[in-house]
């Protein structure tokens, strides 16, 4: 393909961009394939000569979009959208279409000074305090590991690096079962294991940890000979939208010197509404905390605001400087690479830079005010509901339900059969969870294009399909 044919195409693609975003609703919102069909539809073996564009786009159209979940649809209303706003898009398309590699100032200094103001307008955006300084991550699981490995070296003196963890003290780390699997993740890959993320009970509407059992725990584990490293928080929990008293959290890690990170993956976002804040009060007082404007802000994914109060102790525990990636010539400049757990970088900070001066902050206030409005309401549409009962309150635009019926025999297998029959007719998209044990479904509103009749239609589609659902 030659540059012409390049600036052709790009124009046909804008164009089928705008038109699948305007048709999304006249889709189902799940992939409607069964397993091994869309690998079973590609060739064999790589072709040897070349062929048209005209063809392989022929073939994405028939191939792959069927197997598509549509994550930008309106009426997605699992997990926690991956949301892509136009100028994101835009933005992304440029970043692209540069290729840069943005690992040092000096491989991108445009890159590198656009991501410490992006930063700083995050920042300021969600009220954390100056001393708070941000680094881009491609998704909260990076942050969270790049925590976890701070707190141990911290706790290890600096040594975790240089002498691995063998023959040291054995370290600790505390969360509550409300946190992200990517915590359980960061400390399987940190070396800490398993067995050393000790689990504390949660309690009140919150489902928060108990600051009391916190104690407990951290005392026990100092008088059997382990080594407390710190504590991970979290505020809007993925599966009912928990959240810790961070101020209770933080009080106990000071008395015990411990590291406190806040994962705020989904609901950091809402708090550019000041009055979504009282649920992270205290995190002035964390070590380092992750929100993803990827998620409810509108970024294209992928883009992650990891902050912290003290970055020389991240470039502590992350930086490596060999002689061909040092900057001569110029002090005091930042190499993102060394706040990060890969080399290698990617121009994030442009989507944000387009999003956030193309809305301004009161259009993407308004947004989720609006979200969080919608589910409320229909928590209480569903509340209503003869066979149904609310089994979390909102968070934010976050609840859980649960159809019971009068004499159903099974009501986690009945749950499961209501959301995938949902799924499986395509109008929404839910998900279900675990809540003390019972089989309960997620509902979320948080696609950036969604509409109050949108929320409001996933009643008719949850109770349609739930009065044609077979008996257990």
């Amino acid at each position: 393909m030659n540059w012409t044919d390049f600036a052709s195409w790009s124009r046909r693609f804008a164009d089928w961009t705008a038109d699948y975003h305007r048709s999304l609703r006249t889709r189902p919102v799940r992939a409607q394939v069964a397993p091994g069909q869309i690998l079973n539809a590609l060739p064999e073996a790589p072709p040897e000569l070349a062929e048209e564009m005209e063809r392989i786009f022929a073939d994405f159209e028939k191939i792959v979009l069927p197997g598509m979940t549509h994550w930008q649809h309106p009426r997605f209303f699992a997990y926690f959208p991956a949301n892509a706003s136009p100028p994101s898009i835009l933005a992304e398309q440029l970043v692209t279409a540069m290729a840069a590699q943005c690992m040092l100032w000096q491989t991108s200094p445009a890159a590198t000074e656009m991501e410490t103001k992006m930063m700083d307008w995050l920042r300021q955006a969600v009220g954390l305090p100056d001393n708070f300084t941000g680094v881009i991550q491609d998704s909260a699981s990076t942050a969270t590991l790049a925590a976890v490995l701070t707190m141990r070296e911290k706790a290890l003196s600096w040594d975790g690096n240089t002498s691995g963890l063998s023959g040291q003290k054995t370290l600790r780390v505390y969360a509550s079962n409300e946190v992200h699997t990517s915590i359980d993740r960061a400390i399987w890959i940190s070396g800490i294991g398993a067995d050393n993320l000790v689990r504390i009970p949660v309690k009140g509407q919150n489902r928060s940890m108990d600051p009391d059992a916190l104690r407990d725990a951290i005392e026990a584990d100092l008088a059997e000979g382990y080594l407390p490293a710190g504590i991970i928080a979290c505020t809007g929990g993925t599966g009912v939208g928990a959240s810790d008293d961070v101020t209770a959290v933080v009080k106990m890690a000071r008395e015990h010197g411990l590291y406190v990170h806040l994962d705020a993956a989904w609901a950091g976002a809402a708090m550019i509404a000041p009055e979504y804040r009282e649920l992270w009060t205290g995190v002035d007082g964390v070590d380092s905390m992750v929100f993803n404007p990827h998620k409810w802000m509108g970024a294209q994914f992928d883009c992650s605001a990891h902050f912290v109060r003290d970055p020389e102790d991240l470039v502590r525990t992350l930086a490596i400087r060999p002689e061909y990636l040092k900057t001569h010539g110029h002090d005091g400049v930042i190499n993102y690479s060394e706040w990060s757990i890969p080399l290698g970088r990617r121009f994030r900070a442009l989507k944000l830079w387009f999003l956030i001066r193309s809305y301004g902050l009161e259009d993407l206030r308004q947004r989720i005010r609006n979200h969080v409005a919608w589910s409320g309401k229909l928590a209480e549409r569903l509340r209503a509901e003869p066979d149904f009962e609310i089994t979390s309150e909102p968070v934010l635009s976050l609840f859980s339900f649960r159809h019971a019926p009068a004499g159903a025999a099974d009501l986690d297998a009945l749950n499961q059969r209501l959301v995938d029959a949902i799924n499986d007719d395509g109008r929404i998209y839910l998900t279900q969870t675990l809540l003390d044990g019972a089989k309960v479904i997620r509902f979320q509103v948080g696609q950036f294009d969604c509409t109050e009749d949108d929320v409001a239609y996933a009643l008719d589609v949850i109770t349609d399909v739930a009065r044609n659902l077979e008996p257990s």
